[in-house]
């Protein structure tokens, strides 16, 4: 084993226990920059002493363990012992060496009610979008600084200062480590649903880049909303993202080809899509429409989105799709969130059940939407419909001003080869 293999595991071991062990740490000292500070002084100390002593038989409860040493330490330079004496009663026995730790018993029962506190702190409606999923990676996904900006194509200074100026204004405005009640939790548990699914989305088609897919942001997304159905069993919005994620990530192996160059939807070899992935997505939308039904809420947004997944998922072929059925799911979706993003995948649909001419009047409709303006798939659309139509030239200048717009370098290749398809 090389001198870096110890390292290695420590890391791998470090990454696992990361969320659980901030969480922890949060309660106890209320405040997230400062559990992570002493999560990652366990990790130096893990890796000053596990490579002579070996991997603990329960590195989580050690981490935990070495942490809250740590903690107590904290508390007392700052003089706030006597306060936290009795939260911290066992660790001070331990700390006194008036017995030997129970490693097993260090990890607190109610680790999942820390991890639900956690993320719904990461993802408080104080901190701007781009904090809370910068954050959100960071504590939970456990990626460093270098990956989150990478993935997002962003400078690593800049979500650098995200992350502080995020855990600093959690600290200053004083935001509570738990989860809210009453009303309050419909709405933050929005905000916690529409981090992870920007997260996704963004994985699931890079906005910019060389890449058109980011597996490593729809993995993380997929784990932390699977956490999440875990942690919020009652939540039928919680089970539906999960099942819209679980079935758009079943694509991943037909979406590109051998080249990395995009396959579209219709194009794809669905015998190619992961069908444990849509079982899974099948059952968690299974699950949310059963507690939509218990609690007589309408689907939300997301058990639509999953809907209209799922038709694509049970269809074996493109042409055994259900467009009638999603043509209306979309009509249900622009109803509940009003959007011209959604108008736009409608006319989609419609074009395939009824023809593009009906697509294309919808369409022609939302060239004068100012959110359009710039939005690369509403000239892509409509090209592919005109192309259909036989308006070549029409559709050949399309393909070229979605391609313009576009940030996605395999996006831009695919738009100007359709272009020139056009003749």
């Amino acid at each position: 084993m090389t001198a870096t293999d110890p390292h290695r595991a420590i890391d791998a071991v470090f990454r696992i226990e990361q969320a659980k062990l901030i969480a922890g740490l949060a309660r106890m000292v209320r405040d997230v920059g400062a559990a992570e500070d002493l999560a990652q002084e366990a990790l130096v100390a893990a890796l000053e002493q596990w490579p002579k002593s070996g991997i603990p038989d329960n590195p989580g409860a050690w981490l935990m363990a070495s942490a809250k040493h740590r903690a107590i330490d904290l508390f007392r330079r700052n003089k706030l012992l006597e306060r936290k004496h009795r939260e911290l009663g066992y660790e001070l026995e331990i700390e006194q060496g008036m017995g030997e730790p129970d490693f097993d018993g260090m990890l607190d029962d109610d680790i999942g009610d820390d991890l639900l506190r956690l993320v719904f702190t990461a993802c408080h409606p104080v901190l701007s979008t781009e904090a809370r999923i910068a954050l959100t990676l960071r504590l939970l996904g456990g990626l460093t600084t270098e990956e989150i900006a990478r993935a997002f194509l962003v400078p690593e200074p800049t979500i650098a200062q995200r992350i502080v100026r995020a855990k600093r204004t959690l600290s200053e405005k004083r935001v509570p480590f738990e989860v809210p009640s009453g009303d309050e939790l419909a709405s933050r548990l929005s905000s916690v649903l529409s981090v992870i699914y920007l997260i996704f989305n963004e994985g699931y088609a890079a906005t910019a880049g060389e890449h058109w897919i980011r597996p490593q942001l729809c993995d993380e997304a997929l784990r932390l909303g699977r956490i999440l159905g875990e942690l919020a069993r009652e939540e039928p919005e919680v089970h539906a993202l999960v099942a819209l994620m679980e079935i758009q990530a079943s694509r991943f192996p037909a979406r590109t080809a051998s080249t990395g160059e995009p396959v579209l939807l219709l194009d794809q070899d669905r015998a190619r899509w992961d069908q444990l992935l849509i079982r899974r997505g099948l059952a968690a939308l299974a699950r949310a429409e059963a507690l939509s039904t218990t609690s007589k809420h309408a689907a939300g947004p997301y058990a639509v989105q999953a809907a209209i997944a799922a038709c694509h998922a049970r269809a074996t072929k493109a042409e055994e799709t259900d467009w009638a059925r999603i043509v209306g799911l979309y009509g249900a979706l622009s109803e509940i969130t009003p959007s011209p993003i959604i108008d736009l995948n409608r006319a989609v649909a419609l074009a395939m059940l009824f023809g593009p001419e009906a697509g294309l009047e919808v369409v022609e409709a939302l060239t004068e939407e100012p959110a359009l303006k710039t939005y690369h798939l509403l000239p892509s659309v409509r090209g592919d419909l005109l192309r259909k139509l036989g308006r070549f030239d029409e559709a050949r200048a399309e393909f070229e001003r979605a391609a313009a717009l576009t940030r996605n370098e395999r996006e831009r290749k695919l738009l100007l080869d359709r272009a020139a398809s056009c003749g």
